[in-house]
């Protein structure tokens, strides 16, 4: 437990709520331990003399029919109380967490089932099911610990759905499937750990509710059956004699409430310690970084990594599909950087997620050609695309508070590639991480190896999240924005730090960015996407003076630079991008372009080639460069400006 997350327990303890709730709990589990021992005898001793006596100094609660201390035989009953609902409790947890979970790891079929036989329990009131499924189990404390266990198994199960489902969108499960980690794995290390504490916080204010049930039941005559008793049952003897003696009634009513109660409250206390999250921080900048080119062999770049043709994602809709990405093709090669630019929504990341395969059903991801190192990657079996993915392919993704699961220390998370896909033992595994750490510029290696990710800055974490594409030998690397969370600063490293494993290793860049001045500066070649396709795929050398597409024009003009006049309105493109799912006849951008006539709005134009480095989806691509202006960019050793150009405005 880190010292953060245990100051806050502490913090708990010194609120009246918390103090009360932990003295309550603490007095429960005494009693459930030292009552039967200590007062087991004068609890279950007959005395044929004192038969329903009131309180009295002898009795202070009085005696039932046999003349039993029923003070004594409240405290005694805590054991059974407690036990009964604590058994039934867990039991009703670990069903419930299977059947919730099991949509994680199952095929789609069997999942919906599962899905759909809980969402139909959880229809029920608790109680209904517990009284329906104790007739069914039987009269006694065995049928009604498994009906209460069946009654809170549908509220669990649903509650881990829905945490799962929270859980399984973050960036580090996707780092896991693409490292090649098996279904069940994940499950186990990833996912459960991290709702594991709200399961805890849920099951102890269950225990409160399965407390009372099943007392409940005993009061019915369908719970304990006697010679054995627990407070349920001490509550239906005490009814008899209510009005004469009402004590007899009171005191088991007031256990079973006093119990409830403390387990309800130290429920949502400790509720109240996990929800104090700190949210990352987030703040946005630009990198003025020049990255130098790799040098790259002939024979290298002719050697194809990533071989994209027609690639397709599609999404079911109540009625019919959306395609957000729609017939995107593209080559990837040795050592070369290939950046993709374009607004929000145009399907950048889509398309990276669909390279990396981590899109699943129900979705739909079709290409004519999807090749990585040779294979075609959507053909082969699960089993060598495991292993081919997670040792030759590297994801660098989006936050870098997401990209690590928040309950494994770091060294764990990166060894846990060459466990899976080298072989190594724990211990190199291990050592291999602290190393990675090392070759990412990460200080004191071996300390940070054992930390955990919050006690990493949003750059280390980056940085880490790139050594662990290196526990392999990535022949690719997809960074989805790794800059967008970071500073200035950070940013410039992090781009730095993958142009130093593309030169040193030759290794394929494909970098997401927003910024199509950061990929002009880092790529070899840019794609431009909008509305789900590439509308311009040309070299970053000919970006700023040479870009014909309207699109890639309107977004270099709307990147300011140092001639731009502070008294002007910034440049924008008017309009928005369509929906996937309400996609104009013909040309895309035809309802925000000046330039676009009836062929465009009839006529999807198809990307064709411009020149031999050039392709340009559009019917009245630009003729001419556009004039010149100025843009500092900061070197390492001096301050320089460059010469561009820049698209009209």
């Amino acid at each position: 437990m880190s010292s953060e997350r245990r100051s806050k327990w502490l913090a708990m303890l010194r609120t009246p709520l918390g103090v009360c709730s932990a003295v309550l709990l603490t007095l429960i589990f005494l009693l459930a331990v030292l009552a039967p021992v200590l007062w087991g005898t004068r609890a279950s001793s007959v005395d044929t003399g004192a038969l329903q006596q009131g309180p009295s100094a002898a009795h202070i609660l009085g005696t039932d029919k046999l003349g039993r201390d029923i003070f004594f035989r409240v405290l005694v009953a805590t054991r059974l109380s407690v036990e009964l609902a604590l058994t039934a409790t867990g039991m009703g947890v670990v069903i419930g967490t299977i059947l919730g979970a099991a949509p994680s790891v199952l095929p789609r079929r069997p999942a919906r089932l599962v899905i759909a036989v809980v969402n139909t329990a959880v229809a029920f009131p608790g109680l209904l099911l517990a009284l329906f499924f104790a007739v069914i189990f039987g009269v006694g404390a065995k049928g009604a610990v498994l009906a209460i266990a069946v009654a809170i198994a549908p509220g669990f199960a649903r509650l881990t759905q829905t945490l799962a489902a929270s859980v399984v969108g973050k960036d580090f499960v996707a780092a896991a499937r693409v490292a090649g980690v098996r279904r069940m794995r994940l499950l186990v290390r990833h996912i459960l750990p991290n709702i594991g504490e709200q399961l805890v916080v849920n099951a102890t204010i269950a225990t409160g509710v399965a407390l009372l049930t099943l007392a409940g039941l005993s009061f019915l005559g369908l719970g304990v059956q006697a010679p054995d008793y627990d407070w349920g049952r001490l509550l239906a003897d005490g009814l008899d004699q209510l009005y004469a003696h009402p004590a007899a009634a009171i005191a088991p009513g007031v256990a079973v409430v006093i119990a409830g109660l403390a387990f309800n409250l130290f429920g949502e206390t400790a509720a109240s310690v996990i929800g104090l999250r700190t949210p990352a921080s987030r703040t946005a900048g630009k990198p003025p970084v020049h990255v130098e080119s790799s040098d790259v062999t002939e024979e290298d770049a002719a050697e194809p990594v990533l071989v994209v043709e027609n690639l397709r994602v599609a999404f079911p809709r109540a009625i019919g599909w959306t395609t957000p990405v729609r017939g995107v093709s593209f080559t990837l090669r040795t050592g070369e950087a290939v950046g993709i630019v374009g607004e929000s929504g145009s399907g950048k990341s889509l398309t990276a997620l669909a390279v990396s395969q981590l899109i699943e059903a129900p979705s739909s991801v079709t290409a004519d050609r999807l090749e990585f190192l040779g294979e075609p990657v959507m053909d082969v079996p699960e089993r060598e695309r495991r292993r081919l993915l997670g040792t030759s392919l590297a994801m660098v993704f989006q936050d870098p508070m997401t990209s690590f699961n928040p309950t494994r220390r770091i060294g764990r998370q990166l060894a846990e590639v060459s466990e899976q896909h080298q072989g190594l033992s724990r211990s190199d595994a291990l050592e291999r991480a602290v190393d990675r750490l090392r070759a990412v510029r990460i200080p004191a290696p071996e300390r940070r190896a054992l930390q955990y990710p919050h006690e990493f800055s949003g750059g280390m974490r980056q940085r880490a999240m790139i050594g662990s594409g290196l526990m392999g030998d990535p022949r690719l690397v997809v960074a989805d924005e790794p800059t967008t969370a970071l500073d200035v600063t950070v940013q410039r490293h992090v781009l730095r730090l993958l142009a130093q494993v593309r030169a040193s290793q030759r290794t394929a860049v494909l970098l997401i960015s927003h910024d199509i001045s950061v990929v002009e500066q880092t790529c070899d070649r840019a794609l431009v996407m909008y509305a789900g396709r590439v509308v311009e795929d040309l070299p970053t050398a000919d970006l700023l003076r040479r870009a014909r597409h309207p699109y890639t024009r309107a977004l270099l003009a709307a990147v300011p630079n140092m001639t731009t006049d502070r008294d002007e309105p910034l440049s924008v493109i008017p309009g928005r991008p369509p929906e996937p799912h309400q996609m104009p006849h013909g040309c895309a951008f035809a309802p925000r372009c000046s330039a676009a006539d009836d062929q465009c709005r009839t006529e999807d134009p198809v990307l064709d080639w411009k020149g031999k480095t050039h392709r340009v989806a559009c019917w009245h691509p630009a003729e001419t460069a556009s004039p010149p202006g100025e843009i500092a960019v900061t070197d390492e050793s001096d301050l320089k400006t460059l010469r561009v150009t820049r698209g009209t405005r």
